[in-house]
């Protein structure tokens, strides 16, 4: 297994990940990682697709999901930090199959995610420089995020503490001049707005039980990265005192934020708005954000959102290469990918494992022969289900943990942390996650005709992991680790 990390000395090559990141850096991680582009973009559609009361309701129930998620991940993390954790947790906890190919499916999904959010920048800096080519600021910014994570990985903490800043700052002013324009103190004439826009054809929810599931997805989509939270719990300087207090301060402040912020959009602009629909990466000027800063009067919203919707799809960008690099680097050190990428620099960087991310991440660079917006979406697809598949790896690996845990005559005052309302909240999770995997793409399905292209780049990701967990268990003949034999040391090895 993977080696806890040290502060090395001296100026050869380090031999363990260095402890850099203090408890606010894996707070804005986690929280960073979940307001992005699926709440200053998404939400518009989400809206639009499903009623106010839709999209509050499916927001509301991924908000639950991911609370359980990450009190189970947060058991994990307090009692076994590790950079690793996905494929470490899979290999103790299930079978060394399960965590060869969870931790591929970790890498892949965030190293697409790199790629994905290369090209979303491209589109979004074109609406200052329209006429520049693709490629030079794909090239730009790989090179900004390779930076980052190359220096330090206290590097990567900073910048993503600085780009979380912006997002909630962003947020909290949104939210502010929002609830002065629903009581009429801001914007417009001074109407009060009240519920006459929750309440348009007599009911706020709208397009029927397909468009719900649908938001769901997006829901989910968009809380995707607060897992990132556990693969930084390995080079916390006190993983035991940290994690529990990020995951504390993190779950309510993005159910907050996202639940709030919908709740705001929905009272002041129509689910009938068009605009709500044309909300893309491609046309910032639809953002329901900017539509309400409009509303309010503020002339520059439009600029100001483009800037820090770009230091989102950068912050995503910046945790992907973080998060992929981590997990191939522990795979390596298992045995379960090149052991040549499992070597550290001086720094304690695995600069081999990055390279391997960031040459994937110029995938981007397709945009400026495809088309930015068609590569974007493409990209985006062909991962989307990876997210829910990692999650619902840490719904079993956490039921999986306190069952070892217990039957091998621990006790639970023994758990640093302890995750509430056991075995409830794994399960949910579990069959929540279930459910958002297999209905990926209903639409496909429904239509009349079957779309064989949506099911493909929407499933994609599910035979892949299936094929390397079936694959890699008949190679090595692995199989389901019984509980009273799951190590449960609580050092990574």
């Amino acid at each position: 297994m993977q080696e806890t990390s040290h502060p090395q000395t001296g100026s050869g090559p380090a031999t363990e990940l260095k402890k850099s990141f203090k408890a606010r850096h894996l707070t804005m991680i986690a929280l960073g990682g979940s307001i992005g582009t699926g709440l200053f973009l998404a939400s518009g559609g989400a809206i639009a697709a499903s009623g106010p009361g839709g999209a509050l309701l499916a927001y509301s129930a991924v908000g639950i999901m991911v609370y359980f998620l990450m009190t189970s991940l947060g058991e994990l993390a307090t009692y076994l930090p590790a950079s690793g954790s996905f494929s470490t947790y899979g290999t103790r906890f299930i079978s060394p199959a399960f965590g060869f190919a969870i931790g591929w499916n970790f890498w892949y999904n965030w190293a697409v995610t790199i790629a994905a959010e290369l090209s979303a920048a491209t589109v979004i800096i074109k609406y200052w420089f329209p006429d520049s080519p693709s490629v030079l600021w794909s090239l730009v910014f790989l090179l900004l995020m390779f930076g980052l994570n190359f220096l330090s990985s206290r590097g990567y903490g900073e910048s993503e503490y600085w780009f979380a800043i912006i997002k909630i700052i962003t947020v909290v002013v949104f939210l502010a001049v929002g609830v002065l324009m629903i009581f009429g103190i801001m914007g417009g004439d001074g109407t009060v707005v009240g519920f006459s826009n929750f309440q348009l054809g007599g009911t706020s929810f709208h397009g029927g039980f397909f468009a719900f599931v649908g938001v769901f997805m997006a829901a989910g989509f968009s809380f995707q990265g607060t897992e990132l939270v556990g693969v930084a719990a390995g080079e916390s300087e006190n993983p035991r005192r940290n994690v529990p207090l990020a995951i504390r301060q993190v779950f309510w402040r993005i159910l907050i934020f996202y639940i709030l912020a919908i709740f705001v959009i929905g009272m002041l602009i129509p689910y009938t708005n068009p605009d709500l629909l044309r909300g893309g990466i491609d046309d910032i000027g639809v953002s329901p954000f900017t539509i309400v800063f409009n509303k309010a009067g503020l002339a520059i919203a439009a600029s100001v959102m483009n800037a820090v919707i770009l230091s989102s799809v950068l912050s995503a960008g910046n945790s992907g290469m973080y998060a992929s690099t981590r997990v191939l680097y522990a795979m390596a050190k298992d045995g379960m990918a090149p052991r040549a990428l499992g070597k550290l620099n001086r720094r304690g960087v695995p600069v081999g494992a990055l390279l391997v991310t960031t040459a994937v991440g110029m995938l981007a660079f397709l945009a400026s022969f495809f088309g930015d917006g068609a590569v974007y979406n493409w990209l985006l697809n062909a991962s989307g289900m990876c997210g829910f598949i990692n999650w619902l790896g840490i719904a079993v690996c956490h039921y999986r943990f306190r069952r070892a845990f217990v039957a091998q005559g621990h006790s639970l005052d023994e758990l640093p942390y302890r995750a509430k309302w056991f075995p409830f909240g794994p399960l949910f999770a579990f069959v929540l996650c279930m459910i958002a995997i297999l209905g990926q793409n209903m639409g496909a399905f429904t239509g009349g005709r079957i779309d064989w292209y949506g099911i493909l780049v929407s499933y994609i990701s599910l035979p892949l992991f299936l094929l390397i967990w079936v694959g890699y268990r008949w190679f090595r003949k692995s199989s389901i680790v019984p509980l009273d034999q799951c190590d449960l040391s609580p050092e990574a090895k």
